[in-house]
């Protein structure tokens, strides 16, 4: 028999017992004897552990490793929760009123396009107030919470006025975890925005969740950070799949690639007569020349003198490589030498082709987007068209604060068909509350 350390660690983090060193001096015992208790050659039924029982306060026997808990634990491989299926969703509508609570809402990119899939909002969680100012300009009746979704998630019926709903969505940020042991678990991510979104999801028990996330995710921290994720998932009683998916294959003129996570309540897996899919492409792929005809006039962000006159000599379709091999070394710098592609630098885009994913801000040097025609940044009404909202859809702020929420947003066409995808699945339980 050995001590089960990540349990002893978990319960330590839950008492707040930062280190070794303060738990052994609760056991009155040195930080070495400590260690000792932990080695694998230790005999665990001794009269300090049993103190260790007492200070814990749990059973000594569960503390100790079965035999079984000694085997190592198999490789988790992320790629065995990669869903390749899929299927047609165009024609899908609700059977019933399905609910969804939105988290990191933004700009409304995800709420808007699964309110287009039928799905009806019961909260929209918000913390940055230009973003929060757009949902509420835009949907008067929409419940906007604004604030630190950390907070909010400690009274979360306050808000919300309801204690169930059919779907959790939301695009946390990606943020690596800091792992308490070999046994990855929800204790592990706190001090990230997924830890308020798994703990939601936990304490709410939704149908289906949905997570949006940079295709980085699959292989952030070298795919830990997903593992954790999908551990948790599992362990909060979800049967999850995930694929990236392009933004391109779903009527949005832009190549965009987001990881999408589905988790599926288990009791509903054992339900199902037909089992989730992601939504199909679609055949129709829009071009640049398709989506910005008639856009109306905004705002948007020039170019310096230096730049403009670089940008002046790229044809449209051209980056970097089109100009003049001295122009090309001053304006790159550094990146001149560091190899690789780099075709973001420099670059105008073409009617004939779909923008690359848009950014925060439309003038970044590694990831340009010069207008086809004019030598300047999309305006704002045309960064919106591209990531396929409704021209009456208005943003709050000043210039900056619009492209930060345009940018970050998820593509409203492509999170329509997520939601249809997630309704069609619903669709077949609309006898269960």
């Amino acid at each position: 028999m050995q001590l089960n350390k990540h349990k002893i660690l978990l319960k330590m983090q839950e008492m707040n017992i930062k280190t070794q060193k303060d738990l052994a001096e609760l056991l009155g015992i040195s930080k070495s004897q400590l260690s000792n208790m932990f080695s694998e050659g230790y005999d665990p039924i001794r009269t300090n552990v049993n103190k260790l029982a007492t200070v814990l306060n749990l059973p000594v026997i569960e503390l100790l490793l079965d035999n079984n808990e000694l085997l190592v634990d198999p490789p988790f491989d992320r790629y065995a929760y990669k869903l390749d299926r899929f299927t047609n969703v165009s024609n899908i509508k609700p059977k019933r009123n399905f609910t969804v609570l939105e988290t990191f809402a933004g700009a409304g990119g995800l709420a808007l396009g699964l309110e287009l899939a039928g799905l009806k909002s019961i909260g929209a969680i918000e913390l940055d107030k230009y973003a929060a100012r757009t949902l509420r300009e835009n949907r008067p009746e929409w419940n906007v919470i604004e604030g630190d979704i950390e907070e909010i998630a400690e009274n979360l019926v306050e808000y919300i006025g309801v204690d169930e709903f059919d779907v959790l969505s939301g695009g946390y940020p990606c943020q690596s975890f800091s792992y308490a042991g070999q046994r990855e678990g929800f204790a592990d991510t706190r001090g990230t925005l997924f830890y308020p979104y798994s703990r939601i999801l936990k304490e709410f028990c939704p149908k289906v969740f949905i997570a949006e996330n940079v295709r980085g995710l699959v292989n952030h921290d070298q795919g830990k950070t997903l593992e954790v994720m999908l551990k948790v998932f599992q362990n909060a009683g979800y049967t999850v799949y995930w694929n990236v998916l392009n933004s391109w294959n779903y009527n949005v003129a832009q190549k965009r690639e987001r990881i999408v996570i589905i988790g599926i309540r288990d009791d509903l897996i054992k339900k199902q007569t037909e089992p989730f899919s992601f939504p199909e492409a679609q055949e129709y792929k829009p071009v640049l020349k398709d989506i910005l005809k008639d856009v109306p006039d905004s705002v948007g962000i020039e170019y310096s003198e230096n730049k403009r006159k670089v940008m002046n000599l790229v044809p449209p379709g051209g980056c970097w490589i089109d100009l003049p091999e001295s122009i090309a070394k001053e304006y790159m710098g550094a990146s001149w030498f560091s190899g690789g592609g780099k075709r973001g630098m420099a670059r105008r885009l073409s009617w004939n082709e779909p923008s690359l994913t848009l950014t925060t801000s439309p003038s970044q040097k590694q990831t340009e987007r010069c207008h086809p025609d004019e030598t300047r940044p999309f305006k704002i009404r045309e960064y919106a068209r591209i990531q396929s909202f409704p021209d009456n859809w208005k943003f709050a702020g000043g210039v900056g604060a619009i492209y930060k929420q345009i940018g970050n947003a998820v593509p409203v066409s492509m999170a329509e068909y997520i939601g249809k995808s997630v309704v069609k699945y619903l669709n077949q339980f609309t006898d269960l509350k």
